[in-house]
């Protein structure tokens, strides 16, 4: 929780009209001068523009603070008292404010590594105008709130003579993963780096044995604030730390979408495989020879597309990367991937040694759609599901047991914030450790079911191939194992004939047994995967259908 019960009577005194000095005899610095000089009005209770932040690391920056901010709206005014970690940020409305606490809410937020807490103050204004030194934190106002606002823009006058931005201003982040204990591909940090904002291109690239990225925004504000949460974040517990810097480079220049790298704004870009990614000068600035992906990239399937609009989702094999003699089940550290939280917020998940974590909870789903075959069969794309309950007292809930913990975090990972019959579902890790099933004779109404014997699971064989063609929901949907008689207008009849609107199809030139079908939304393709999976066409063929990377 970004949130955390505290209070700043002791720190600003009984009343800080001005009137008084503080309570408190050993005197606490302002950026480095006496507090008690500090004048407010009080506020009786409830949502203020003033916000009261605890836990601050004492080599904070000003402008630090105020990047908290900024992503909500004007930061109009800021108080740092450094003596006791703690700091005040006035909004220019109540409403930036209060976005900003619910956000933090669920979305801890972290400076230099640590987490900060943010709550209400009791205070309406912040008056700082008679506080000595008051200019640093002017300043990092005055500038951090011109670059969110944009009149510090790529083409004005905070650029050099070579057309580059000012340091700490540009668009472009240049990320260091180290110790890549897993895999981490260009959807995963699309996955990452998308939560602020968005995300024009990205490079992959190997350079001194580490894997890095080159990322670029379309405002040089959301890289600023990617900057600040993501340096130092593990992607997953105890692994993949994230280090990111600004970039000298103001643009990047994408020859190719590929596994290496992708421009998001250029989907006709060839895949030119092999090719370099990159320029020649752009090559040689970063020592270079050509674009290498990670040590791990062909273990792994990539394609286009993640949770947003033509967009990427990650791909993982992490089979290939468990070290001799350890199973997915016995490895230490569980993973805790970056996920969403309940408000659509981003998380990081840290999870302990040893721990399970493989029983989601599932939340606003529609108890009059909803069936337990129904969350098996859309779960199961991401992983083998053993049970499913849905809750009796509380039917728009449901706890899903997966096979492992990594499958469970998959699942988290592409279907928390996806629609469902109406509504937007919402995944979390569950407390649970099992799903537990009825006892004898108990009323269940059939919303609990053993799915642990299925012949439909998808991962039962170690290094299957579907380990490699996990892809976010897209409204583009693979179809696999038809036989010869079957023609595209009989498919195209069975969508149509479900409810589904066809927009696409296109049988696979080189094999007949696959083809893609493009329905109307990504819900509509949800719902269709849920209800023609496994479907009997004939001639003991029943129909596979997954997620495509690809569009038609």
């Amino acid at each position: 929780m970004g949130l955390e019960k505290g209070s700043e009577k002791p720190l600003l005194s009984a009343v800080l009209s001005g009137r008084t000095t503080m309570s408190n005899p050993t005197p606490s610095t302002a950026n480095g001068n006496d507090s008690r000089h500090f004048k407010g009005d009080r506020s009786p209770c409830g949502p203020s523009r003033v916000l009261h932040v605890r836990k601050v690391p004492i080599e904070v920056s000003e402008a630090e603070l105020v990047s908290l901010g900024v992503p909500f709206g004007r930061v109009s005014n800021l108080l740092m008292l450094k003596g006791k970690n703690q700091a005040f940020i006035e909004m220019a409305s109540e409403e930036a404010a209060i976005t900003m606490v619910n956000y933090y809410t669920t979305a801890t937020p972290h400076v230099r590594n640590q987490p900060v807490y943010i709550q209400y103050s009791n205070h309406r204004e912040l008056k700082t105008d008679n506080l000595p030194n008051q200019g640093r934190a002017q300043a990092a106002l005055q500038a951090v709130n011109a670059v969110h606002s944009g009149n510090m823009t790529l083409g004005g006058t905070a650029s050099g003579g070579d057309g580059t931005l000012m340091p700490g201003q540009s668009p472009v982040l240049r990320i260091i993963v180290e110790n890549l204990f897993y895999p981490v591909s260009l959807e995963v940090l699309h996955q990452i780096f998308s939560k602020f904002g968005t995300v024009l291109k990205i490079i992959t690239f190997t350079k001194n044995n580490q894997f890095q990225a080159l990322l670029q925004y379309s405002d040089p504000m959301n890289a600023h604030h990617a900057k600040v949460t993501l340096d130092g974040q593990n992607i997953y517990n105890a692994c993949c730390t994230l280090r990111v810097e600004f970039s000298k480079l103001t643009s990047l220049n994408v020859k190719y979408n590929n596994d290496k790298s992708r421009d998001f704004t250029r989907l006709d870009l060839p895949s030119g495989d092999g090719q370099p990614s990159m320029d020649p000068a752009m090559t040689a600035a970063f020592g270079a020879p050509g674009i290498i992906s990670s040590p791990y990239a062909g273990a792994a399937g990539f394609g286009p597309a993640i949770g947003f609009p033509q967009a990427v989702g990650p791909t993982f094999d992490l089979l290939s990367c468990v070290p001799p003699g350890l199973s997915m089940h016995t490895m230490p550290g569980a993973l805790g991937p970056l996920s969403m939280a309940p408000s659509g917020r981003m998380t990081l998940h840290g999870m302990g040694p040893g721990a399970v974590h493989s029983v989601l909870l599932v939340s606003n789903l529609n108890p009059d759609s909803i069936s337990p075959h129904g969350l098996f069969i859309l779960f199961g794309v991401y992983g083998d599901v053993h049970r499913v309950k849905i809750l009796f007292n509380k039917k728009e809930n449901a706890l899903i047991q997966m096979a492992d913990a990594t499958q469970a975090q998959l699942a988290m990972s592409h279907l928390n914030g996806q629609r469902l019959h109406g509504k937007v579902i919402r995944v979390t890790i569950s407390k649970h450790q099992t799903v537990q099933l009825p006892r004898e004779g108990q009323e269940d109404q059939g919303l609990t079911k053993d799915f642990s014997g299925s012949p439909l699971h998808r991962f039962k064989k170690p290094g299957s191939k579907n380990f490699q063609n996990i892809f976010p929901p897209s409204a583009t949907l693979h179809l696999s194992n038809i036989p010869p008689s079957i023609t595209d207008d009989i498919l195209k009849d069975l969508f149509a004939g479900t409810g589904y609107t066809v927009k696409a199809f296109k049988f696979f030139q080189k094999d007949r047994k696959m083809a893609l079908i493009q329905l109307g939304s990504v819900e509509e393709a949800i719902q269709a995967l849920i209800d023609l999976h496994n479907h009997d066409l004939g001639e003991n063929h029943h129909l596979r259908v997954s997620f495509s990377k690809s569009t038609i």
